[in-house]
């Protein structure tokens, strides 16, 4: 289908699933988290169990909770028809994704299917809807690889570019182990012209590398922290260095803090930390090393901006 953008209004909006709202409405965000996920990297573990969603967004609502943005995207059980009734039901506002993982989180049929217009699918799903729901994404979700980016990723970054050119929605990026962030900006932000302000960098926190954060900062990204420590991985022990580092260098505006729960196992209510975590006990303790006000922004006014755009009666965006 056609990408080219048209006429755009003045005031950007965030794309809920129950459509569009002002940037301040979004509330305190977990900017990067799952409510429905398959893939063959999590045989049975799969979150698809909608009650289970339902409790887990009424916990996160308890905690102090206004949205969440679900980076799942095409191909991997989002379920987007059953996120506007959970969206009302909970009182959390819901941003779903486009978009497309790495190779190995699908089998080669699905990927086939979208390869000849995968631009395409992407501009559909912000547009006009996912899977004939009517359900519009509000983000695009890609990944690269582990210190690079392979052919896939290329491929898939390219169309991603191409989508974020026709609709202005912001690119999130899964970095593997939170490593290859400068071969993501070189390619999005270099070759295919992607304003640096429309990319999120997640899981920078599981690699604690101050210089790689900063770099990435100075580039104009925004930078997600998300998801609960393994210790193995340096999460929440160096996370308050990390976002301290930051701020002090002036780059408290790029800082995103979510969840990411990928496993069924890992849902509050079954036992694990899950979406509440992030306000129950993750924030607290960052708010005794940065200060509530810093901690506030991070939640609220950072994701306000980072996922807004200059949405159009048709559906495209801008900026």
């Amino acid at each position: 289908m056609s990408a080219a953008a048209v006429d755009r209004p003045t005031r950007p909006a965030v794309r809920t699933v129950l459509g569009d709202i002002a940037p301040a409405d979004l509330g305190v965000c977990d900017a990067h988290d799952h409510l429905f996920l398959r893939s063959p990297q999590l045989a049975g573990q799969e979150l698809a169990d909608a009650a289970a969603a339902a409790a887990e967004l009424a916990a996160f609502r308890a905690a102090g909770g206004a949205s969440v943005i679900q980076w799942t995207p095409y191909g991997m059980g989002r379920c987007a028809a059953e996120l506007p009734r959970l969206a009302r039901d909970s009182g959390v506002r819901i941003v779903a994704a486009t978009g497309l993982h790495q190779a190995v989180h699908y089998a080669p049929e699905v990927l086939e299917r979208v390869r000849a217009d995968l631009a395409g699918v992407f501009v559909a799903e912000l547009t006009e809807g996912i899977g004939g729901t009517g359900v519009r994404a509000g983000m695009i979700k890609v990944a690269g690889g582990f210190h690079g980016l392979d052919r896939h990723a290329r491929y898939t970054m390219a169309a991603a570019a191409e989508a974020q050119h026709a609709t202005g929605a912001a690119i999130g990026v899964h970095l593997e182990l939170g490593t290859g962030a400068p071969d993501v900006l070189d390619l999005l932000c270099g070759e295919l012209g992607v304003a640096p302000d429309r990319v999120i960098l997640g899981h920078l926190n599981r690699a604690p590398d101050l210089v790689a954060h900063r770099t990435a900062a100075e580039a104009g990204a925004y930078l997600a922290f998300d998801g609960p420590s393994r210790a193995h991985h340096a999460t929440d022990w160096r996370l308050p260095e990390a976002l301290a580092a930051l701020a002090d260098a002036g780059f408290g505006d790029r800082i995103l803090l979510g969840g990411d729960t990928t496993t069924a196992g890992a849902r509050s209510v079954n036992g694990g930390p899950g979406m509440p975590y992030l306000l129950r006990r993750h924030r607290a303790r960052l708010e005794l090393a940065l200060g509530k006000d810093l901690v506030t922004r991070f939640l609220t006014q950072n994701p306000a901006r980072a996922f807004a755009a200059h949405w159009g009666r048709d559906g495209h965006a801008s900026g």
